[in-house]
């Protein structure tokens, strides 16, 4: 099993990490900054108050019509307990009791689940895999699967999509995109970007060739369920045909026909609510994480699923190789790192998940003290998110440091992988921003061509982007009759993970 103790030290404080060569991390500078202080936060409504555009002389069923959409059942009770037009007594006493009768359950459901008590900002930023989302200036990033093209969600509720090949800068703004937790562009596409936002799901239809930076609202398409908010998570089918989206007060994930806006639910009953999906990159599964202590994994075909319980706490993060016969996660409240490998059925076994009964550490990430020129450095703690690269060869994971143990920081680790002929994890090094910034975000770029891109988002607003240039590992193999070592700055000879 791999462990920090492993990795070599920390860069010095100040020295910001640019690039990998060949399992060598070397600092520069980033190159893209978004301060929080050039950024203003939007206003909120009092809780209770009503929408501006809603006029208050609208007939009471054009206001329950929109309850309905905006909040659900609760909402159209809370529209007719409180009418104020007359003869409608009886029904005013009668929403009013079945009101408190569904106050009443919804206490008792959120004892057992008490993340439902949460508002729908807190329960976003306890879900979100970005690190600090209520605080930092950016909250969502997105690349686009196909061309150097990403997009950042900001603080102000505004989208910007940057492109390698374009010096125009669009800005996405909509009445509905408040809170946006999440964003996925659709596969073999150019143009369409969905976002999770409070209350719905958007879909903006961007033209790649236009030079405006301000598209209309026109160009976006709602997706919206009563129930179903806020988004905390999409997914996006490798074929582009279906869009999941999961709401941790929804137990149903959602599956969108986004042409039709037709969905169906997936429901399972259990767990409180989905808060994080990934589907693997060869569009066989998908990991339906949780609020509770397990999580899911459907199978595309015929979306049957299969649960995996957990002992401490909710499945935190998690993601796929690039074949979709391995799935990493961890747990909140645990400093390790699983793995959960997948067989592949077919015939009469078709239609099967064809997971492993257990899963197996494959990494220790409890806190470990290093001596450095500048003193000892801490380092070491829970997982808050991770990914896999495209080719399979390196792993990024952000782990954060304990609140409670002075020095402690947010880092994020690098590894090697190997996924065939045999799963292998190896230490390749820390990645460090400039002096004060925690690392919030990260993703690969999903077509790099020498090797690995990995782009960082900091709590100081900066976006860098860290090429990793390094040899395949599809090379020669290792040896088959001893696990891959690797050589320690001491010359010592350092056991690694191998299931071998």
């Amino acid at each position: 099993m791999c462990s920090l103790a492993l990795f070599p030290p920390p860069p010095p404080p100040g020295d910001v990490t640019a690039y990998e060569s060949n399992n060598a991390l070397l600092p520069a500078l980033p190159v893209l900054s978004l301060p929080r202080e050039a950024l203003k936060a939007p206003s909120r409504p009092e809780l209770g108050a009503r929408p501006p555009f809603i006029h208050h002389r609208e007939s009471l069923w054009k206001r329950c019509l929109s309850a309905w959409r905006d909040v659900g059942l609760c909402g159209v009770l809370r529209e007719l307990s409180g009418a104020e037009e007359e003869g409608l007594r009886w029904l005013k006493s009668g929403s009013s009791s079945v009101l408190a009768l569904c106050r009443g359950l919804s206490s008792l459901h959120g004892s057992l689940f008490p993340h439902l008590s949460l508002t729908s900002e807190d329960m976003i930023a306890a879900f979100s895999q970005a690190v600090d989302w209520a605080g930092c200036s950016i909250r969502a990033f997105a690349w686009h699967p196909h061309t150097s093209k990403f997009a950042v969600a900001l603080l102000d509720d505004s989208i910007r999509v940057y492109n390698s090949s374009s010096a125009t800068i669009p800005s996405l703004k909509h009445r509905l995109q408040r809170n946006v937790a999440a964003m996925a562009w659709k596969p073999l596409c150019a143009s369409i970007l969905a976002v999770a936002c409070q209350s719905c799901v958007l879909l903006w239809h961007l033209d790649p060739t236009s030079l405006s930076t301000r598209p209309s609202s026109g160009c976006a398409q709602v997706l919206s369920y009563p129930g179903h908010s806020p988004v905390t998570s999409l997914a996006w089918a490798p074929s582009g045909e279906l869009l999941l989206s999961a709401s941790p007060v929804d137990t149903a994930m959602l599956v969108w026909d986004v042409s039709t806006e037709n969905c169906v639910q997936l429901q399972w009953f259990g767990g409180g609510g989905v808060t994080y999906l990934a589907w693997s990159p060869d569009g066989s599964k998908v990991l339906a994480a949780t609020p509770s202590a397990v999580f899911r994994v459907w199978e595309a075909q015929m979306w049957t699923c299969e649960r995996w319980p957990t002992i401490t706490g909710r499945c935190q993060t998690g993601c796929w190789s690039p074949d979709g016969s391995r799935l990493l996660f961890t747990v909140l409240g645990e400093s390790v790192i699983y793995s959960l490998s997948f067989s592949e059925y077919r015939g009469e076994m078709q239609g099967q998940v064809g997971g492993s009964k257990t899963a197996s550490i494959v990494a220790d990430l409890s806190e470990t003290t290093f001596e450095t020129l500048h003193g000892e450095e801490r380092v070491g703690g829970e997982v808050h998110s991770m990914v896999w690269d495209p080719t399979g060869e390196r792993l990024a994971v952000i782990i954060r440091g304990s609140p409670d143990a002075p020095g402690s920081q947010t880092i994020i680790a690098l590894f090697r992988t190997r996924n065939s002929p045999v799963f292998e994890l190896l230490p390749c090094g820390f990645l460090r921003g400039e002096r004060g910034a925690q690392p919030q975000l990260i993703a690969f770029h999903p077509c790099f061509q020498k090797g690995a891109l990995l782009t960082v988002c900091w709590s100081t607003g900066t976006i860098s982007h860290i090429p990793l240039f390094f040899i395949s590992a599809h090379g020669p193999c290792a040896s088959p009759s001893r696990s891959p070592v690797l050589a320690s700055a001491s010359g010592r000879e350092q056991p690694l993970f191998s299931e071998l």
